[in-house]
């Protein structure tokens, strides 16, 4: 799974229409968001910082539920965008969350433990869990 990374507003231009899951590293504005949800018109899910997320529009939420995309609350540590642009989930995390899950773990304790142990924020790994990664 890729996630793609958007350090600034020239980035979105740029975009490819196949976006997936979209990680932005600045403040997005509504204008933003909406230029992102035409030019990515596949998007499922936007991850967004904590403090970046609370200064999300009401109006910007609505329209996203509306648009079946989800909002993700998370950073991501230690990627350089300078290397590559796209943060890469190996497949290993999948399929360590379908063990887990056939183990009998609730996904509170799935999403505890694959969150110590990959550093992936509980609502990405929560999106994922929902079967939404494709």
């Amino acid at each position: 799974m890729r996630i793609k990374i958007v350090s600034s507003k020239s980035e979105i231009d740029s975009l490819s229409k196949a976006e997936k899951i979209i990680h932005f590293t600045f403040r997005p504005s509504d204008k933003d968001i909406f230029s992102m949800v035409q030019k990515c018109p596949e998007v499922k899910a936007i991850h967004i910082p904590g403090s970046y997320l609370k200064t999300i529009s009401n109006s910007i939420k609505m329209f996203l539920e509306m648009q079946g995309i989800a909002l993700l609350e998370g950073d991501i540590w230690g990627h350089r965008t300078d290397i590559s642009e796209y943060y890469e989930i190996e497949q290993e995390v999948f399929d360590k969350i379908n063990k887990l899950k056939s183990e009998g773990l609730s996904e509170a304790e799935i999403i505890d433990k694959m969150e110590r142990e990959t550093g992936l924020s509980k609502d990405l790994l929560q999106f994922f869990m929902k079967g939404k990664k494709k």
